[in-house]
C-alpha cells in the first residue's frame, strides 16, 4: 500500500538539536513543509555524506519553509556523540531524532526488523501532515540534497497552483502542464 497522501502517524521522540536534547512529535511537523530523512546508523559510511549534503543545503531548505528531521534507530545520546566527534556532522543544524525502539521507522515502512536499522527513506510532508512524496533506497545508495530540493519545489508548486502539474525535470520558472483532453497524445 502506498503512503502517498496518508497522514503521518503520531510519534514522540527525543532528538539532539543545537546543543540540546529536545522532544519532537508529529505535531511539530504540521503547519510547515517537512522532510523526514531516515538513515541506517551514526558513525557509518554513506550516512555522513548524506547528512553533510543536507547540512550544506540547509539554508535553501529553510528559505523554502522546510524543516529537516534526520532519523536513525540510534539514541539522541549517540547523535550528540557523533555530532561532537565528526566535523561533517558538526555542520548539522536540524534536529537529529533518535528512534531506538524503531517505532517511527516501522510506521514509515523503512525498518529492517532483523537488523534494527532503517533503510534510506526520504519523506516530504506537507503542512497538513500528509506524505506528498517519498523514496526509499537500499543501504548502499546515497541521496542528493539538490534532487530533493527540486522535488520539494515541484510539490510546493503543485500544492499552490491547482490544476497544474510539473513535468519531468521541472524547475521553478519552467513551464508546467494543465492536464486536459486537448493534451492527450500531444506530449
Amino acid at each position: 500500500m502506498s503512503l502517498i497522501n496518508t497522514q503521518i502517524k503520531p510519534f514522540k521522540a527525543k532528538a539532539y538539536h543545537n546543543g540540546q536534547f529536545i522532544t519532537v512529535t508529529d505535531n511539530d511537523l504540521k503547519g510547515k513543509w517537512s522532510v523526514v530523512f531516515f538513515y541506517p546508523a551514526d558513525f557509518s559510511f554513506v550516512c555522513p555524506t548524506e547528512l553533510g549534503d543536507l547540512a550544506d543545503h540547509y539554508e535553501e531548505f529553510k528559505k523554502m519553509g522546510v524543516e529537516i528531521y534526520s532519523v536513525s534507530t540510534d539514541t539522541h545520546f549517540v547523535h550528540k556523540g557523533w555530532h561532537d566527534a565528526s566535523d561533517t556532522i558538526k555542520k548539522i543544524q536540524f534536529p537529529m531524532v533518535g528512534d531506538p525502539s524503531g517505532k517511527i521507522s516501522r510506521d514509515f515502512n523503512v525498518l529492517i526488523e532483523e537488523d534494527g536499522v532503517a533503510l534510506r527513506g526520504t519523506f516530504v510532508i506537507n503542512p497538513e501532515g500528509q506524505i506528498k512524496l517519498y523514496e526509499i533506497h537500499d543501504l548502499g545508495i546515497g541521496r542528493s540534497a539538490t534532487e530533493l530540493i527540486r522535488k520539494i519545489q515541484a510539490a510546493q508548486y503543485v500544492a499552490t497552483h491547482k490544476g497544474q502539474v510539473c513535468p519531468a525535470s521541472w524547475k521553478p520558472g519552467n513551464e508546467t502542464l494543465a492536464p486536459s483532453l486537448d493534451l492527450v497524445g500531444k506530449i
